[in-house]
């Protein structure tokens, strides 16, 4: 629960800074996409989260590349592209204690 709420925290964070180069993105149908991220780099789901309107944000990553790419999917199927790099890791880091 800890690592899933950490990563959507992050996910989400890197969403909204992204949406500000929204010229850049790249959008599709989702299966379209998807499908691309599984053949050519290898990017299986990580992490999925609901963000706002009803659009889902998911994480794709490959271990053995460290490729990764961060997708938002629109009610109406089309996904976007937002941010993609390099050095995946999976971590589980525990949160800071409540002060």
């Amino acid at each position: 629960m800890k690592k899933t709420l950490f990563t959507m925290t992050i996910g989400l964070g890197i969403m909204v800074l992204a949406a500000q180069q929204v010229q850049a993105r790249t959008c599709a149908p989702r299966e379209d996409l998807v499908k691309r991220l599984t053949e050519t780099y290898g990017e299986t789901r990580q992490v999925i989260g609901i963000a706002r309107q009803g659009a889902v944000m998911e994480v794709y990553a490959s271990a053995a590349s460290g490729s990764w790419t961060i997708t938002v999917t629109l009610p109406d199927g089309v996904t976007c592209l937002i941010a993609s790099g390099q050095s995946y890791e999976d971590m589980a880091e525990a949160l800071p204690p409540n002060i």
